[in-house]
């Protein structure tokens, strides 16, 4: 029986450790956390963490471990491909997966290969970009070089917030390192998101998709997607023109990469960020729904040098996603829905339930759960999307009242 070590046991990564269990394969976890619950899912767990690249390595050895998989974990994904390198395991290029997980590697990369990327610059958290402001045009993006999910991102409009945003990017930052860079304005309206699949250095999938954002929260973090877009063809040829030149370069073989760009009023495409991994929200769900493909078995496959045969069936229909979360800190009550919106709910994952704290939403972990919706009509899903603060209602204990007849209480699962 092949063996898998997978790097990461949160709630969201657990359909990878079933995937390859419903596979035939012996499942390894590594996790930091005492209390993750793909403990309980795979065949032998340590508690070793997933940026500990030679204690993972060690636990790889003993294991005798046939591939290693960090499914949809950026932090974890240069220590997989390390791991993978060091025992001559399938892998796409360690240093491949390094300048995706860096913004410092992989702004100096955009720029070497002569793709459009913001003026940036990074720093030690020792440094002081004080003296260079006059280096930036305002606004400017401060964030971690090494995190995901917007965690630690500030849009700076005025330089006497530099101290504190530089702080909160640190306050993410595993390498203790910043970077800003210059805030580029979209002409499309929404930030380019989602999964493609690589195979064979080919992109075979597009999972591209419109990126929501809510402003009454932090501008930055996604709260959810929608697929298709609503890109011009040629547009969108850019998009993918785009994706394809950079995992080409990189010599970026086989797996999933999360991939986030903007559309400029010219219509320039700006690679932003990619990531060596599954998105995270339950991106690889939707799209199990969009193309009838099987994304964390097939990420399992891909980790361990398997032939990858991908059968796309991509449905008619229209499909959206939404991070279900609280404008301020509380203690929650339930999560309402509107019964225009009920309909459309095809699948609801919960990650708190009612007597639970909630946060602030300022980074994508604050989540309180995902909704997966579908729709057959596109214009009457971006309607939905664009009101959906009106459809979907956290209430906390504070201010709970009685449910109108124009809303119902969300069930935990559908």
């Amino acid at each position: 029986m092949k063996k898998i070590l997978l790097l990461g046991g949160s709630a969201q990564q657990i359909v990878a450790i079933e995937a390859a269990k419903k596979l035939g394969y012996y499942t390894v976890l590594c996790d930091y956390l005492t209390d993750n619950p793909g403990q309980y899912h795979a065949d032998r767990f340590y508690l070793v963490s997933t940026i500990d690249k030679e204690a993972v390595l060690q636990v790889a050895k003993d294991e005798k471990i046939d591939g290693v998989l960090a499914y949809a974990s950026d932090p974890a994904a240069p220590t997989a491909a390390y791991v993978a390198e060091q025992l001559g395991l399938p892998t796409n290029p360690a240093s491949a997966v390094n300048t995706l997980c860096n913004k410092d590697r992989f702004r100096k990369f955009l720029r070497e290969n002569g793709l459009p990327t913001p003026f940036a610059k990074g720093y030690a958290a020792e440094q002081s970009a004080s003296e260079e402001t006059g280096l930036f045009r305002l606004p400017v993006i401060v964030k971690p070089v090494d995190s995901s999910g917007s965690k630690g991102a500030t849009v700076l409009h005025d330089w006497a917030q530099l101290d504190e945003a530089v702080a909160f990017a640190l306050s993410f930052s595993r390498e203790k390192r910043y970077i800003i860079e210059e805030y580029i304005e979209k002409g499309y309206p929404y930030v380019i998101g989602g999964d493609v699949f690589v195979v064979n250095g080919k992109v075979e999938m597009w999972g591209l998709m419109n990126c929501h954002r809510d402003s009454n929260v932090n501008p930055l973090v996604p709260v959810g997607k929608s697929f298709p877009t609503n890109l011009a063809p040629n547009v969108e040829n850019a998009v993918k023109d785009t994706i394809q030149r950079i995992l080409t370069s990189l010599g970026y073989s086989n797996g999933p990469v999360n991939v986030e760009l903007i559309v400029d009023q010219n219509q320039v495409v700006w690679p932003i960020d990619f990531g060596p991994r599954c998105g995270g929200n339950m991106i690889p769900v939707l799209m199990q729904r969009i193309f009838s493909v099987d994304i964390p078995e097939l990420s399992v496959r891909a980790a361990l040098g398997e032939k990858l045969d991908l059968h796309i069936h991509q449905s008619e229909h229209c499909f959206a996603t939404y991070n279900l979360h609280s404008d301020r800190a509380g203690t929650l009550a339930e999560i309402r829905c509107s019964n225009v919106l009920r309909p459309y709910i095809k699948e609801i994952h919960m990650y708190s339930k009612t007597g639970d704290p909630v946060e602030y939403f300022d980074n994508a972990s604050k989540a309180l759960g995902i909704l997966i919706m579908e729709f057959t009509d596109r214009s009457f899903r971006d309607r939905i999307m664009s009101e959906i603060r009106d459809h979907i209602i956290t209430v906390l204990e504070e201010d709970l009242t009685a449910c109108g007849s124009d809303y119902q209480v969300l069930p935990q699962t559908v």
